[in-house]
């Protein structure tokens, strides 16, 4: 009986082996992006990757959104686009980020954002959960913070552990 137990066991396992497997996607990590809204205004939120995704609600007064890192197909980078308003989707803020292995390679970029954007006038930063990564942080009314990029030839980006989770607060 226990030969015909170990026998099974060995042939089942020797069978799972040779099936094809998934390689693991780096973004299935424990790494991830929260967006937190102190804002007196709804902010509305979409990733966008290869194609622009589904446009998101994120509440005024403390409400919050996360996801998970994601890899573009087409090997860019990924932005995660923020508006005040679902209309005018031209003043943006965006987190973008692009992951590379166990690094995760991201910033804040104003270039689309207007002077007067509510972001600029209510402020905002990311905070990543490891103490050892840089963080970055717009104060209320500094439209040309030195954190966030203001132009293409900026040199802003960070880098950090994709199992850290990035904290970005609105207000």
């Amino acid at each position: 009986m226990i030969f015909s137990n170990v026998f099974i066991t060995s042939v089942l396992a020797a069978t799972a082996a040779a099936l094809p497997h998934r390689a693991r996607d780096s973004s299935s990590g424990s790494g991830s992006v929260q967006f937190v809204n102190n804002m007196g205004s709804d902010v509305y939120l979409w990733t966008t990757s290869a194609d622009p995704g589904s446009m998101k609600t994120l509440s005024n007064g403390g409400g919050t959104y996360s996801e998970q890192w994601q890899t573009n197909p087409n090997g860019g980078g990924i932005s995660i686009k923020l508006a005040t308003t679902q209309s005018d989707t031209s003043d943006v803020l965006q987190f973008e980020y692009t992951v590379d292995s166990d690094t995760l390679y991201w910033d804040l970029s104003s270039i689309n954002l207007e002077n007067s954007s509510a972001f600029v006038e209510s402020g905002f930063s990311v905070t990543p959960s490891d103490s050892s990564c840089n963080s970055a942080t717009c104060a209320p009314g500094d439209s040309n913070c030195a954190d966030s990029y203001q132009h293409p030839d900026d040199v802003n980006t960070n880098s950090c552990s994709t199992g850290a989770t990035y904290v970005v607060t609105l207000g």
